[in-house]
């Protein structure tokens, strides 16, 4: 077989005009900024830095058996992270076709028939006119093909580039989901701690305020106290017992929502956690690397930038779509109407293609899809630069909630003890009729607020310390996104 000379010159072309790819060069966004956190230096004095947790399984540093079980079961078991998974392995499929498409393609074709011809046809007797005619007739062809679109200027060559750009970003969103996932069950493990210990403290002060109906109405029976008393305490006991179902309500909903999290039916763990344990305290948190750090470890701002490369890669693509496309096909076979000469020379057949196809009229609707890309990468700056500043602001958020939670919940820690000496005092008073009870009431009132709002702020420092760990970054290794 020979090639003819149009078809020996599509096959130089590509040399010729390797290096042509259209486009613009992708570099990555310069974030400028500050060199230490707002915050640090408070999160920094919190504890000695020798003490500090890992970022890769900071919830260890909690010292509590069951949330670390919890998390690494929601780790193995979340279903939000199996769809993650899952469209990373989309995401992964999706390259792998665009690098086939810069790859020839081929196929092998066959057939083997059979013909038996009728002799009454509409225009007459076959028979009668064509005496040697033969009705039956066999066909037997086997060819290989193969075809390629020659990448000349790169459209396809871009189109992988934003491909596997898109692969990172759903890698990277998939680990950013892990850290919110493990984020969100150690949060929800500290509330319902707090729950558990508000409860109590309801609990122990419905107890009190019934002995001191209890007492009311002793006296009252006696003729010693009044009818507003009895009254005034038997309000504030119903006051009290209101807020226990309200907050069994609250811790009911916590511990259905962790058993979703860990991917269990609602009420599985609920005998763990009845084992009632008090609010972990936080480990110490290093600020080492500070915002700088945070392009590196925040799996959010890597996503963002890995789909900014992918929108910068399909410029090229639409931008090529200004240039002629070439392709070059060619098949290879034989074809007999007998079996046995299926591979003899008389038999063989080829062929070669060399194709053209160009959008030569059709530039406004490429300039369109130019200014379209481009819309979509302005976009994806934006967007990029935006997850930037959240990034750094749930950073400083996170910070100045734990550092002011702790030092809130050691100030309510000295109130307590006050109010608790205070209470005493003014029911001893009451029983000896030197105050009313009124002031008893209101010593009670104090105390159960004073002590309820230290135990939110023991659990306020805690989550404070969850979300600084995930603001971070911390629960996974960066090598973990692919290259």
């Amino acid at each position: 077989m020979r090639l003819s000379p149009l078809i020996i010159a599509a096959i130089g072309t590509p040399a010729l005009l390797a290096g042509c790819a259209v486009g613009p060069a992708y570099a990555p966004p310069i974030s400028s900024l500050p060199p230490t956190f707002q915050g640090s230096a408070a999160v920094e004095a919190r504890t000695p830095a020798t003490e500090t947790m890992d970022l890769v399984s900071w919830w260890r540093g909690f010292n509590d058996p069951l949330l670390t079980s919890l998390v690494e079961r929601g780790l193995a078991q979340n279903l939000d992270l199996q769809q993650a998974s899952a469209r990373v392995v989309q995401a992964r499929a999706a390259l792998k076709s665009a690098n086939a498409a810069l790859l020839p393609s081929g196929q092998v074709s066959g057939q083997a028939g059979e013909n038996y011809q009728s002799l009454e046809t509409p225009i007459g007797r076959i028979g009668s006119a064509f005496p040697q005619f033969e009705r039956s007739s066999e066909s037997y062809e086997l060819d290989v093909g193969a075809s390629w679109e020659l990448d000349l200027f790169g459209g396809r060559d871009a189109a992988r580039d934003a491909a596997r750009a898109d692969w990172q970003a759903s890698a990277a969103g998939a680990v950013a989901a892990r850290l919110a996932v493990t984020a969100q069950i150690a949060d929800t493990y500290v509330a319902i701690r707090m729950l558990q210990a508000r409860l109590d403290v309801a609990r122990a002060q419905r107890d009190t305020q019934q002995r001191l109906v209890d007492l009311v109405a002793l006296q009252y029976g006696k003729g010693v106290a009044a009818e507003l008393q009895l009254r005034q305490a038997e309000g504030a006991l119903a006051q009290v017992r209101a807020s226990v179902p309200a907050l069994q309500n609250e811790l009911d909903k916590a511990m259905n929502a962790l058993d979703v999290m860990i991917g269990v039916q609602p009420g599985t763990t609920r005998a763990e956690l009845a084992i009632e344990a008090p609010i972990p305290t936080p480990p110490a948190i290093s600020t080492a690397g500070g915002p700088a750090a945070l392009l590196r470890r925040r799996p959010d701002i890597i996503a963002a930038e890995r789909t900014l490369a992918a929108s910068n890669a399909r410029i090229g693509v639409a931008v090529a779509e200004y240039y002629p496309k070439f392709s070059l096909s060619g098949m290879l076979g034989t074809a007999t109407t007998a079996a046995g000469g299926l591979f003899t020379g008389n038999a063989t057949q080829a062929n070669g293609i060399f194709g053209l196809r160009w959008r030569l009229f059709d530039f406004g609707r490429i300039d369109a899809e130019i200014k379209a890309a481009r819309g979509r990468n302005a976009e994806a700056l934006a967007a990029y630069r935006l997850t930037v500043l959240r990034a750094s602001q749930d950073v400083e958020d996170a910070f100045s909630t734990l550092v002011q939670q702790e030092a809130r919940s050691a100030a309510l820690h000295l109130g307590e003890t006050s109010l608790e000496q205070a209470r005493g005092a003014s029911f001893a008073a009451y029983k000896g009729g030197v105050v009313s009870l009124v002031e008893v009431l209101d010593a009670d009132r104090r105390l159960l607020e004073t002590r309820d709002g230290a135990i939110q702020a023991r659990a306020a420092a805690a989550r404070g310390a969850v979300a600084a760990f995930r603001a971070l970054g911390g629960g996974w290794n960066p090598q973990a996104v692919p290259g």
